[in-house]
């Protein structure tokens, strides 16, 4: 049976499965930010991988903070007239609303699954994960975190699942994976052996070549039916 849970972090506890770059694409619309999604979404590209490289993203940042340094890197790739730089307090107030409002309801499911499971966090993130979660009221969900720019590696390499596994102690075959993303959580994560809930919800705008049913083994919709499909897990595998 079922004995750990190795969660994602951003676009699964966060938004509920929405892409992180469709929660921002949706708030430049509501800023009134005058570009394309086309050009969006190639400076969101930029900016993720500048915040990567670069060490933009001090420990200390909570999220907020975290929203305005994307943006700022988004603008500074789209050239922007400097008019527009007072759309960033905009876009960033508006992915707090769901942010928080998601966060707040992921806690109801995580306050079930903590009576039963230890939780293990296993997470692409900038180094400031710890900050994150405390502002939010999450670190004490999980016994351990495993974060990419602590321990260098990041997803879609298995070897960060592995190492989540690790640090929750049991084998892969007692943990199941919960993640949003079919190429960066469910097929790792079933390449170490782990079983796997896939929070499909903007699950269609990856990679159709490698997007299917063969590796999850069950699908979800809402962060909030995590209960029902791990009690399906149990019932269906042995372990």
């Amino acid at each position: 049976m079922i004995k750990g849970l190795l969660f994602d972090y951003g676009g699964t506890i966060d938004t509920n499965g929405r892409h992180w770059a469709n929660v921002i694409w949706g708030a430049y619309q509501a800023a009134g930010v005058e570009t394309s999604f086309e050009q969006f979404m190639e400076a969101y590209t930029f900016g993720e991988k500048s915040l990567a490289i670069h060490p933009i993203i001090k420990p200390h940042h909570i999220f907020s903070e975290v929203l305005h340094l994307k943006t700022q890197q988004q603008f500074s790739y789209l050239k922007l007239a400097e008019g527009e730089y007072s759309k960033i307090e905009k876009i960033v107030s508006h992915c707090m609303k769901l942010v928080l409002t998601t966060v707040t309801e992921a806690k109801r499911t995580l306050d079930l699954l903590a009576e039963t499971y230890p939780m293990v966090l296993v997470s692409n993130f900038y180094g400031n994960i710890q900050s994150v979660l405390a502002d939010f009221g999450l670190a004490d969900y999980f016994s351990d975190i495993v974060e990419s720019a602590i321990v260098g590696v990041r997803k879609p390499n298995p070897a960060i699942y592995q190492l989540g596994v690790d640090r929750i102690g049991l084998n892969s075959a007692e943990c199941v994976v919960i993640g949003d993303s079919f190429k960066k959580d469910i097929i790792p994560a079933k390449e170490v052996g782990c079983k796997t809930i896939w929070l499909n919800v903007d699950g269609i705008q990856e990679d159709l070549s490698v997007v299917g049913n063969e590796f999850a083994d069950v699908q979800i919709t809402d962060f909030a039916q995590l209960p029902e499909a791990l009690q399906n897990i149990n019932t269906q595998f042995v372990i």
